[in-house]
């Protein structure tokens, strides 16, 4: 078996921590891993795999030794910076960042919808937004089973989101303290603001699971809408998702469908209430799907809610999947 060079951009994190522990669990075939962060990071120590790592200055020379992939998550800056040095020294670098999410010479990847554009990079392939991680992989079921002419989005996102900075927000708010990160504070409130404004009204949050699902699903004219909103969760982000269709939905066939899809958990028994949540999904690698029903106000309408781990599928797992898919080729 042949075995890889890997690093991590932004290792200290809690998205590079996560990293971490996804490679260890999934076993991946590494020979030697380098782990990369900023100059205050440098120095600190980190386990894995029973051996004892040592966290790196990320400089323009940190990627002249063999390399075969480099994941990141050190934010768009750094990503736009780093990820072409890396690129150009024969790295693939699968980045979590938004930076290159949106550049049509880089492929926008969720193994389980679109794993054969993971092939048509030119050194770098992007991980997409979590909330439409989780979202595109029942959505491409619906799609192939019935088409889909438009999406309306709601979405429930963890504090987790945000990064450390989020998760102390809402610790800093449970002990009756000011927000630091937030506008509001997030204890007892729903916020319907993640990221910035944009000109339209809309948040660059909610820019990105629009344009994001359109490339992803390759339907560059597809109608879709979004809300996005911060709510006092610590992790675990779920979406409400209403689809319009081209075709009459058969809720039987899509259940068992879902049921058959790998990285899919359907839970749908209401009756005994059973349904999708945040808590449940920490700590897993699956989507879960549930709450299906159809929507009487349109033709042909369904109504589904997906949880997913945010930290994991939603960045950490679905970067490691693109690596683990690399390494197989």
């Amino acid at each position: 078996m042949r075995m890889y060079n890997v690093a991590i951009v932004g290792a200290s994190g809690l998205v590079g921590g996560t990293f971490l522990k996804v490679l260890e669990e999934r076993d991946l075939p590494i020979e030697n891993l380098y782990l990369f962060a900023s100059a205050r990071s440098a120095g600190k120590e980190v386990n894995f795999k029973g051996k004892t790592l040592i966290i790196e200055e990320l400089t323009e020379e940190s990627f002249d030794r063999p390399i075969d992939i480099a994941l990141f998550s050190a934010g768009g800056d750094i990503s736009k910076k780093f990820a072409p040095i890396a690129s150009k020294k024969g790295v693939v670098v699968v980045d979590n960042s938004s930076a290159w999410r949106m550049d049509e010479n880089v492929p926008l990847v969720v193994p389980e919808v679109n794993p054969e554009d993971i092939f048509k990079h030119n050194g770098i392939i992007a991980n997409p937004n979590c909330s439409t991680i989780q979202s595109v992989v029942p959505l491409k079921v619906i799609d192939d089973l019935y088409g889909i002419k438009r999406v309306v989005y709601s979405t429930y996102q963890a504090v987790s989101g945000s990064g450390i900075k989020g998760i102390e927000d809402l610790e800093r708010g449970l002990r009756g303290e000011e927000p630091k990160t937030y506008a509001h504070a997030i204890v007892n409130n729903c916020l319907p603001h993640i990221d910035s404004f944009l000109d339209n009204d809309y948040t660059k949050e909610e820019e990105k699971m629009i344009n994001e699902t359109r490339k992803i699903l390759n339907k560059k004219d597809l109608p879709v809408t979004a809300t996005c909103v911060r709510v006092p969760v610590l992790n675990g982000h779920s979406v409400s998702i209403n689809v319009e269709l081209e075709r009459e939905p058969n809720l039987e066939e899509l259940k068992d469908k879902f049921r058959k899809t790998e990285g899919v958990v359907l839970e749908d028994d209401v009756k005994n209430n059973i349904y999708p949540l945040s808590a449940k999904s920490t700590g897993r690698d699956e989507v879960f799907v549930g709450r299906l029903r159809k929507d009487y106000s349109i033709e042909k309408g369904l109504n589904l809610w997906v949880v997913a781990d945010n930290i994991r599928k939603g960045a950490a797992t679905n970067a490691v999947q693109i690596a683990e898919i690399l390494m197989k080729k």
